[in-house]
């Protein structure tokens, strides 16, 4: 069953603001959902592979919290498939499973940090925020290199524009003023 909280805005500059939580332990999920909820985060809660996949594509978490050991799937299946719909979310495997081969394993499909239960409330917050950060990171310096390809211009009325090459040559409307545009085709 899913459970949504309304945002509270006060987030304090928080990266991640929604977590989805993946775990089939009522107990576990219910203790961490509170400890979140005292740092100002929106914790909806999945039991397993099926209710994870909804809730990541219908309300698009900041961070995934995600159990190894599901019914159905496992953790790992679970966190290649939510990788391959967007992997800009950060992925933190929390699991009772301490073994090197389970580690690298959940690095390979993806997850970008991986906690021992039983963690201290306290520290998860820090950790979240790390892996937020980490993942803002990657995805805004992957976004640079492209950005240097771009063609710059302005139109007549000030707009300011940043297209790709391919359009070097061609008519865009100005969204502003709606006159035409023409791309230049030298820099």
């Amino acid at each position: 069953m899913l459970r949504d909280e309304p945002i509270d805005v006060s987030t304090k500059g928080q990266l991640a603001c929604r977590i989805l939580l993946i775990e089939d332990d009522p107990e576990q999920a219910a203790a961490l959902k509170d400890a979140l909820a005292r740092h100002h985060y929106a914790v909806s809660i999945a039991r397993d592979g099926g209710q994870a996949q909804a809730a990541f594509t219908m309300r698009q978490p900041d961070v995934v919290i995600l159990d190894l050991m599901l019914p159905g799937e496992s953790g790992f299946e679970i966190c290649e498939r939510l990788k391959q719909t967007n992997d800009a979310v950060p992925i933190l495997v929390l699991t009772v499973i301490d073994l090197p081969d389970a580690r690298e394993l959940a690095e390979r499909v993806g997850a970008d940090a991986y906690l021992v239960k039983p963690i201290d409330p306290e520290e998860l917050p820090a950790k979240i925020e790390e892996a937020a950060a980490r993942a803002w990171e990657r995805r805004h310096s992957a976004k640079r290199p492209r950005e240097e390809g771009r063609v710059r211009f302005r139109c007549r009325c000030g707009k300011q524009f940043k297209v790709s090459p391919v359009h070097r040559g061609k008519a865009l409307t100005c969204p502003e003023c709606g006159e035409p545009v023409q791309v230049p085709r030298h820099d």
